[in-house]
């Protein structure tokens, strides 16, 4: 058995309109299955608050208007990449409060992390079906899951 250990910083947005939420679908990774706040890693370079821009782009296929930081944590996550090996994850996540200039999602798979975004009420979520990240962030902002 193979473990790779790695760290992961990433910028993610939390986006709520008329008591949903919008969330995407991972496709693999440590979260594969999993309703993720769309977001990703950081680049070398970029500035959080141009990772969560260029991201929720890619992934949800909205423009920010504004944002406010809601708090920074972090969580361990270790998965099968492939048969007998590992990866060993500490993935810290900035995370925003966002405000988009339009609210229809793309819903399309974007062909690398995500099966596509969509709205999801906040009432109907269940623990198991979300990423720490989501969790961590809705109760932050005093959504009881």
């Amino acid at each position: 058995m193979e473990i790779i250990v790695k760290n992961r910083i990433g910028a993610y947005g939390v986006i709520i309109h008329d008591g949903q939420i919008a969330l995407v679908k991972k496709a693999n990774g440590g979260y594969k299955g999993k309703l993720d706040l769309p977001g990703g890693g950081m680049e070398h370079k970029e500035l959080p608050e141009e990772t969560l821009k260029r991201e929720i782009l890619e992934e949800a296929g909205i423009h920010v208007q504004s944002f406010e930081l809601i708090d920074a944590t972090a969580t361990n996550v270790k998965w099968e990449m492939e048969p007998g090996v590992y990866e060993d994850l500490h993935h810290i996540g900035i995370l925003y409060k966002v405000i988009p200039h339009e609210y229809e999602l793309k819903e399309d798979a974007d062909g690398l992390d995500s099966l596509g975004a969509k709205w999801y009420p906040i009432e109907e979520l269940k623990r198991e079906n979300l990423s720490p990240f989501t969790i961590y962030a809705l109760e932050k902002l005093g959504y009881k899951i």
